[in-house]
């Protein structure tokens, strides 16, 4: 079980106050007696970084919560934050949850490296881009979706359609869909431990199960990454 505290209107920000009374309106809620991974939904410069990390530390020193992670943070304040754990021998975060997919990636240039030095694993979010990943968006074609509106972003870009072209011949190859092919590359990405991806019904629960077993190649990855690549990189 893994839930987050920070931006809820009932209970915003990371005061110690707050942290522990989100804690246990959550722990009543999901009717359990402990959280397995407990976030900092983001950062809150209104309050020291002290101040809150010790409030999480009590949480798990009381058995509440097993594991903490921290989600949006920048690269300088997740390292901050890390390093005051470490100097004042308190429980640490050991999960980083952020905006990161095959179309994003931002997060290999700033947060990665922090991650791969302190040893944290990635569960990135939004792993299908708004659902562009699933390949369902395609030039022309009108989807009834309440994610339609964010996945057009992604298809005005120049590399979509050979991006489109290249996942549908890897889903080919391997008998699988689109959106198991984006959610194998972004798994076989350094830091990452298991991609977090929605489904709203049964039919798209399938894509995500079978993306749990598909192993893509060197070559497979590397040509996607390719794609994708930032211009400096490219």
């Amino acid at each position: 079980i893994a839930t987050k505290v920070a931006k809820w209107s009932a209970h915003p920000g990371l005061s110690a106050a707050n942290i522990r009374a989100a804690a246990d309106a959550s722990l009543e809620r999901l009717r359990t007696d402990h959280i397995d991974l407990y976030y900092a939904h983001e950062d809150d410069l209104k309050v020291e970084q002290s101040e809150y990390l010790h409030a999480f530390d009590e949480l798990v020193q009381a058995g509440k919560v097993l594991r903490l992670g921290a989600s949006n943070f920048s690269p300088q304040r997740l390292q901050s934050a890390l390093a005051l754990s470490r100097a004042n021998n308190l429980a640490s975060f050991e999960v980083s949850q952020d905006h990161y997919n095959l179309v994003e990636r931002k997060f290999e240039r700033t947060l990665r490296p922090v991650l791969e030095r302190e040893k944290l694993t990635e569960l990135p979010y939004w792993s299908l881009a708004s659902g562009f990943l699933t390949g369902k968006y395609r030039p022309g074609q009108k989807v009834e979706s309440s994610r339609a509106g964010a996945a057009q972003k992604y298809l005005a870009r120049p590399e979509s359609a050979q991006l489109l072209g290249a996942l549908d011949d890897i889903a080919a190859t391997h008998r699988v869909s689109v959106a198991a092919v984006a959610l194998a590359w972004l798994r076989a990405q350094r830091t990452v431990g298991a991609p977090i991806a929605s489904a709203r019904n049964l039919e798209q629960l399938a894509s995500l199960f079978e993306s749990a077993s598909l192993v893509l190649d060197d070559a497979e990855l590397a040509s996607l990454a390719r794609i994708t690549a930032p211009a400096d990189e490219a």
